[in-house]
């Protein structure tokens, strides 16, 4: 069901082109969403709490737990891009 979308995002080249996809296929909304979403699984994997989380993103207590449970238990997405990103920044 997802596979044109995802093939679509492994086309893209570069942050520019990826912005711009974005863009055009979410909301505002949606891009804040998930771009928080992201944030907290980041705070998360640092080793924060839910309250400074909450503090820093403004996220609510259900969104923090859905991502930790996500980092836990989930298909590994969360871990697969952060460990990419530590590796890239090195």
């Amino acid at each position: 069901m997802y596979d044109r979308l995802f093939e679509a995002i492994l086309a893209l080249k570069d942050k520019e082109e990826c912005a711009s996809f974005f863009d055009d296929l979410c909301t505002i909304k949606e891009l804040q969403d998930m771009s928080s979403r992201f944030d907290v699984a980041l705070m998360l994997h640092e080793g924060k709490n839910y309250n400074e989380i909450i503090e820093a993103t403004g996220a609510s207590s259900a969104t923090i737990s859905r991502v930790n449970r996500c980092l836990n238990y989930g298909r590994g997405g969360y871990r697969s891009v952060i460990e990419k990103r530590e590796k890239k920044d090195g």
